[in-house]
């Protein structure tokens, strides 16, 4: 999925993968199901042209590309996030931006699923929580 990402050409400077693709990255969990990222500006422009929109429950309008294995949004749906903070301060890792882990941490402690919940686990045994 990194390298479907890369194809689509975004800038750089106007998106970061949220989610468990951090996670992912560092090989700490098997590929994700899907990746998640926000965009603003021209990157989420050159989304709207590419992908399919959704409406979910909460009302935040997402892109999909590739039947939802990339899922694109201008907003983080939990919590009160400052999108372009969280663009502006990603790490880069082999070429893509990611949402730093502290970020990634909070969104999953607020969001409480399951998933999060074993991730938060994994990064506690892992000593980076």
């Amino acid at each position: 999925m990194f390298d479907r990402l890369r194809s689509l050409d975004l800038p750089s400077d106007d998106f970061a993968i949220y989610g468990s693709g951090p996670l992912a990255i560092r090989q700490m969990i098997d590929d994700p199901t899907d990746l998640d990222v926000i965009c603003r500006g021209p990157a989420w422009d050159r989304v709207r042209e590419l992908g399919f929109s959704k409406l979910l429950e909460d009302g935040t309008l997402i892109y999909e590309i590739d039947n939802g294995r990339l899922t694109f949004g201008n907003s983080w749906a939990i919590g009160d996030f400052d999108v372009d903070a969280l663009i502006d301060d990603a790490e880069s890792i082999d070429g893509l931006p990611f949402v730093r882990l502290e970020h990634v941490i909070a969104y999953k402690r607020l969001r409480g699923s399951a998933r999060d919940v074993s991730h938060l686990e994994l990064l506690e045994r892992s000593g980076l929580l």
